[in-house]
């Protein structure tokens, strides 16, 4: 996968300074005046286009799944009601990081304190993807009593986990269908496999689409920084 740092091109602004001469009444008759020079004509020059990126997005990602319960994003064996509360919790987590990412990968999970079964009691467990680790905090419900038949908890990731085949994905998804501007090309920075990052934060590369309007409106590519949404990859425009 799937999902050369940032090239802002800067348009040079040339200033020609234009000399004004001013005639002098006190010249003797007869004599001409020297002409003045002609204007040196104004060169003009089209923004410089930005570099193109190396990792080209001409369509979809086949190994991005449509649902998040296809078979494919399973754990197997998915371990029986009579296995240990923390082995099932660390098994759920694997399938809850892979209907997230829709993308199948390599997954394990380690709640290295086990996990508290008390009422309201938090644990802390990491899930990896694809060498990618997402911290996670594993809290039973306050209304749990002990010795109950089922056990409710929330389980909420403390990072979120970008995956290069979803975001080139995501990217053709939203910009690679643009017919309103024009989008045809498509790039990105390489991407590692899945990294994790903070919340809702920036991944620190890039992607970018051709348009219309880019290159200060003569046609050219416009940059999207890529950041991690709630549900997936987001893009912003980088101005």
């Amino acid at each position: 996968m799937h999902y050369t740092k940032k090239l802002i091109g800067l348009a040079a602004v040339g200033i020609l300074a234009v000399g004004c001469g001013s005639g002098d009444s006190s010249n003797t008759a007869g004599i001409p005046a020297a002409d003045p020079k002609p204007e040196a004509a104004q060169e003009t020059s089209a923004a410089p286009q930005q570099a193109t990126l190396p990792v080209a997005v001409d369509g979809p990602q086949k190994d991005v799944l449509q649902s998040s319960s296809d078979g494919q994003l399973k754990v197997l064996p998915k371990p029986d009601n009579s296995a240990p509360f923390t082995e099932r919790v660390e098994h759920k987590l694997q399938e809850q990081v892979l209907g997230r990412v829709k993308v199948p990968g390599k997954t394990s999970a380690e709640c290295p304190d086990g996990v508290t079964q008390k009422a309201g009691a938090v644990s802390t467990c990491n899930v990896t993807y694809e060498g990618a680790v997402i911290p996670y905090e594993v809290k039973i419900s306050d209304s749990y009593k002990e010795g109950s038949f089922m056990t409710f908890y929330n389980a909420k990731p403390l990072k979120s986990l970008i995956v290069a085949k979803t975001v080139y994905h995501q990217l053709y998804e939203q910009y690679g269908k643009e017919s309103g501007l024009e989008a045809s090309k498509l790039a990105c920075e390489e991407f590692p496999v899945a990294q994790a990052v903070d919340l809702n934060g920036d991944s620190g590369l890039t992607c970018q689409y051709w348009s219309k309007y880019g290159n200060k409106g003569e046609g050219g590519f416009e940059t999207l920084r890529v950041k991690a949404g709630t549900y997936g990859p987001s893009f912003e425009q980088v101005r």
